[in-house]
């Protein structure tokens, strides 16, 4: 599932609504292209999903990439 929000409280609320909900991957956008946010953010999404779910950080899209420079 993808998670969107901002804070990494509500990161972690989504989680935890979503693993009631049977599910058990879970992909976070990026909103501070890799930075600190997107860490904080991963991390509060990791611990909330615990060690039998898939957490990750969404790749940058090569146009992201490209803009970027």
């Amino acid at each position: 599932m993808r998670i969107a929000a901002g804070r990494p409280a509500d990161v972690a609320r989504e989680v935890e609504r979503l693993l009631r909900a049977g599910h058990r991957s879970f992909v976070l956008t990026r909103i501070d292209r890799g930075g600190m946010l997107d860490l904080e953010r991963l991390g509060a999404a990791r611990y909330a999903a615990g060690l039998q779910s898939s957490v990750e950080l969404e790749e940058e899209t090569p146009a992201a990439v490209a803009a970027s420079r």
